[in-house]
């Protein structure tokens, strides 16, 4: 088997992420003909179907979707190379970090764990420039964009229903609690509806959720937890979060602790093998763990 080339990477990447060939061409500049021959080539180097062609584009199979995951994540490499060596050439030391550093999180991790590690490492690396998406924590999440190539680093829930794809490498940060959050001043706030969002983590705590017979099924289900915390303060219902949720609660509701027994879940950063080895990826890690200090 000879090896695929960068060009070859880099239309593979291109495909799958403009959902055809024609698209595709028109992004790198090239035309569908040198697309098509290109894919069909790197089909034929691994022995494998990478796309479905149909009239609506090209979708990528299985074996395809993995391509296109080793293929971006390679390209990365690429680029980080380019400017750890130039940092390291440029006379400032060999611990000068520059390039861009990008990041996924989920919402609430986003607002509330990394703008303090962000500031931290930015001045102490200028030449760092963060590039943050905010991805729902349902399915894949954000290590799902850690392991097809489109993050260096993931902030994502760990332990949960679905396992992070192997080969991955992951670190705790912090351990936070969940909280009931209900209405301030409400006598009974056991007996409010339960309201909840897809994002919310009863399946990392199931056996907890399930042994608690007071808590209802959900009958009110909002987009995200800030829309929760709203409505719980509208007097709508009541709600369980996890801690770093309640950072945005206001005096309209009140937050009552679950006791020893109640449920936690993991918060950590993941990242893959190779992204862990380089400058940028390391000193970040080493700030996120220094806010948990």
């Amino acid at each position: 088997m000879t090896d695929l080339l960068p060009q070859e990477l880099r239309i593979l990447a291109a495909v799958c992420d403009n959902g055809g060939f024609s698209a595709a061409a028109a992004a790198l500049g090239l035309t569908q003909s040198a697309v098509s021959h290109s894919v069909r080539g790197s089909e034929a180097k691994l022995g494998a179907v990478l796309f479905e062609r149909g009239r609506a584009g090209a979708t990528p199979t299985p074996a395809g979707e993995r391509a296109v995951a080793l293929a971006r994540r390679i390209l990365r490499m690429y680029e980080v190379l380019g400017a750890e060596v130039r940092g390291a050439g440029s006379g400032a030391g060999p611990g000068t970090v520059e390039g861009v550093l990008r990041i996924a999180a989920f919402r609430s991790a986003a607002l509330h764990l990394l703008p303090p590690a962000l500031e931290r490492l930015t001045a102490r690396y200028p030449g760092i420039r963060p590039e943050v998406r905010v991805v729902r924590e349902i399915g894949a999440g954000a290590a799902g964009e850690v392991a097809a190539g489109r993050a260096d680093l993931g902030i994502a829930t760990l332990g949960g229903s679905h396992d992070v794809t192997p080969g991955l490498l992951t670190g705790v940060l912090a351990q936070e609690a969940y909280r009931l959050v209900h209405p301030a001043g409400h006598p009974d706030p056991k007996g409010l509806p339960l309201m909840d969002w897809d994002e919310n983590c009863g399946s990392y705590t199931r056996s907890w959720w399930r042994a608690q017979d007071w808590i209802p099924r959900a009958t009110v289900k909002a987009e995200d937890d800030a829309m929760v915390l709203t409505m719980v303060g509208r007097g709508l219902g009541m709600a369980i979060m996890p801690e770093l949720s309640l950072r945005e609660a206001t005096e309209a509701v009140d937050i009552t602790d679950l006791g020893p027994a109640g449920p936690v879940r993991q918060v950590g950063y993941v990242t893959t093998a190779e992204s862990a080895s380089t400058l940028a990826v390391r000193a970040l890690i080493r700030e996120l763990r220094s806010e948990k200090g």
